[in-house]
């Protein structure tokens, strides 16, 4: 079985951010960096699979500036076979269609039986990389998943739904999922796995090698949002607090001017 996992490397959620020059992006310097968590259970699963099935291959892609090596190694190190390191510098420029249509053009004609990505990245969050990749390939397409069961060419998942429904699907492979928190507990990589890490194929082929495809969207301005001042407690009995909210009202709003 051909195992194909899709991962991003993204900031540490606890960096602190700021707006770069072009006020459409976080300004990158100084941010730690880690594997995007959602992606963490794609590679995860497929691990898992590789344990259950002797004849399972997984190749982990992603596509970024050289940086993005760190975080295919840990890919490799929790167990992945092989990896291919899509360079592209302003990755963050890429829309999801732009994104999807590169990894078509490197998995179209490489015969995976199966597909992992993350729900979403956790820092741009359009969560819509991994159906239009399905989409483009021609396979099953499922999103949202927190529980998975494969016998032989027999796919079945839970999809986690609004509300903590769940809904329970069944499809064939070929497949792609994308997969939510909670799907599993994804494992730290050990001492010895890392040293094999170094030695597994790293695969690097620039993005303008596979596909020219033009941009469906433009992010306009990227902002934080305005901070807002903190509440207001009023203490006292009942006749005073009317009289205060009345006060506070007239002196900071105009809707009893």
């Amino acid at each position: 079985m051909k195992i194909l996992v899709c991962i991003k490397q993204v900031p540490d959620m606890e960096s602190r951010f700021s707006v770069d020059p072009s006020g459409t992006w976080y300004d990158s310097g100084d941010l730690a960096w880690r594997m995007n968590e959602y992606d963490e259970y794609a590679v995860e699963q497929a691990v898992l699979i590789k344990e259950q099935l002797e004849d399972a291959d997984i190749t982990v892609l992603s596509i970024g500036p050289q940086r993005v090596k760190e975080t295919i190694k840990k890919a490799l190190a929790m167990g992945c076979d092989r990896a291919v390191h899509i360079e592209e510098e302003r990755v963050h420029n890429r829309d999801p269609f732009e994104i999807a249509s590169l990894i078509t053009a490197y998995a179209s004609d490489k015969g995976f039986d199966l597909i992992f990505t993350g729900l979403q990245s956790q820092d741009r969050g359009s969560g819509q990389v991994g159906l239009l990749l399905a989409e483009m390939l021609g396979v099953n397409g499922i999103s949202t998943v927190v529980d998975f069961s494969l016998d032989g060419d027999q796919l079945t998942v839970q999809r986690e739904l609004e509300g903590g429904t769940r809904a329970t699907i069944k499809t064939q492979l070929p497949a792609l999922v994308t997969c939510q928190l909670g799907l599993n507990t994804p494992r730290y990589p050990t001492l010895p796995n890392i040293m094999k890490a170094k030695k597994k194929d790293l695969l690097a082929l620039g993005a303008e090698q596979l596909t020219q495809t033009a941009s469906r969207q433009e992010t306009i301005r990227l902002f934080l949002p305005d901070k807002k001042t903190g509440g207001l407690i009023l203490e006292g009995d009942a006749a005073d607090l009317a009289e205060q909210l009345i006060r506070t009202i007239k002196e900071k709003t105009t809707v009893l001017s």
